[in-house]
């Protein structure tokens, strides 16, 4: 008896466990268009357009200069693999505009594939 209820219990704690790890990896539906909509205005390379773009969803350009990642790349590779320049250029300033120093480990990457 006192083993059902150890398993029990353990059963119990592991599904709630990976309840929460599954649902904290989860993306909110407007988080993910806008992030989409990100990616896909850095590939026009249209710098007032992605400014548009980025002020409209109130993100800053050095917080998706250092966390989003397009289609597995990180977003200002990302743009300059399209040739889009003049986009990852101002991404590329966003982020050394002032000095710091970052751990990189501790930078927690967003992918998206779309």
């Amino acid at each position: 008896m006192k083993s059902l209820k150890l398993f029990a219990t353990a059963t119990f704690t592991g599904v709630m466990l990976s309840a929460l790890s599954f649902s904290s990896h989860a993306m909110d539906k407007y988080t993910e268009s806008a992030l989409i909509d990100v990616c896909k205005t850095t590939l026009t390379n249209n710098v007032s357009r992605f400014k548009k773009t980025v002020k409209s969803y109130n993100l800053r350009d050095k917080t998706i200069a250092m966390k989003v990642m397009c289609n597995g790349d990180d977003i200002i590779a990302f743009a300059q693999k399209h040739g889009a320049n003049k986009t990852a250029a101002r991404l590329e300033h966003s982020i050394n505009s002032s000095v710091n120093i970052i751990d990189v480990a501790a930078v927690e990457k967003i992918k998206l594939n779309f």
